[in-house]
């Protein structure tokens, strides 16, 4: 994948601002976004802990966002962009819209969809699924990781 560096860190500050929301509410800070031909065609906070929905989820929120935006047809030319691997639940959204690139800051490697041993965004094996998408990590990560730190320590728990 040969993404100008720039166009990556410019893109992932938007998320990290859009995290920085969500913590300052008391949610984990992790901010998304759905880019398409350099347009932002969905955006998404994560807002699961104050709401006490588990499934609003940054990636999941943005996904959804694209939706109601009638964008639904450009989800499989999309980038997603998040502060943070995107979690089980929020793998199979991306995957089931077929979203051909993730970008992401921080590894979640105990419930990552990529990093931990489920690994839904790199399998093959579930039909209609297609080829997984382009991963790319570690972007902006020592911000993302702050941000998790500044939560981890509001909270009184390790890092998520």
């Amino acid at each position: 994948m040969n993404i100008a560096k720039n166009y990556l860190e410019y893109y992932m500050q938007q998320c990290i601002m859009i995290a920085e929301k969500a913590l300052q509410k008391g949610n984990p800070p992790v901010g998304a976004i759905l880019i398409c031909n350099d347009e932002m065609i969905g955006s998404g906070e994560e807002s699961g802990k104050t709401s006490g929905d588990v499934t609003l989820h940054a990636e999941i929120l943005a996904v959804k966002d694209a939706i109601a935006r009638n964008h639904t047809s450009k989800l499989r030319h999309a980038m997603m962009f998040t502060t943070h691997e995107p979690c089980l639940m929020c793998s199979y959204v991306l995957r089931h819209h077929h979203i051909p690139i993730i970008i992401y800051g921080s590894s979640v490697p105990h419930v990552g969809g990529a990093t931990s041993h489920f690994g839904l965004l790199r399998s093959h094996s579930v039909p209609g699924w297609g080829k997984p998408p382009k991963l790319l990590s570690g972007i902006c990560a020592d911000e993302c990781n702050r941000l998790s730190t500044r939560y981890a320590e509001r909270h009184g728990r390790a890092k998520d």
